[in-house]
């Protein structure tokens, strides 16, 4: 008979947890581009963690460079990445003022939603929190 550790021991949730987000950044884009080079691009693409292609749409990249000011195009990283803190209830995060511009400018955020202090939180300390 096999000895089989109970499911509340910690090491084996914690492996096992490991486990699970390494397979979750394993999708992620290992290097985030510029907008400005995503439009020179004719197949816009990047790499992920896992070492597969992830492949941006040309018409949305396009529709970026229409409707971004092109003063943005240089500064705006894509994807654009949001951060998940389960200690504040539904609630993301971006750490990228770019991102928080070019949002704005889409409609997709509000013009009230403004970039604040954070430790920890990017480069500058820099946060935004997004409530659904």
């Amino acid at each position: 008979m096999t000895f089989r550790p109970p499911v509340s021991d910690e090491s084996v949730l914690m492996r096992w947890m490991a486990l699970e987000m390494g397979r979750i950044n394993d999708g992620v884009v290992a290097e985030r581009k510029r907008l400005s080079e995503l439009l020179r691009d004719p197949k816009p693409s990047s790499v992920t963690r896992g070492g597969k292609e992830f492949a941006f749409d040309k018409n949305t990249i396009c529709l970026l460079g229409e409707r971004l000011p092109v003063s943005l195009h240089t500064r705006l990283k894509l994807p654009i990445i949001f951060y998940f803190d389960s200690t504040v209830e539904d609630s993301f995060f971006l750490t990228d003022s770019a991102a928080l511009e070019a949002l704005q400018l889409l409609g997709e955020l509000s013009d009230l939603r403004e970039m604040i202090g954070g430790e920890g939180m990017g480069r500058q300390g820099d946060c935004v929190c997004y409530y659904r």
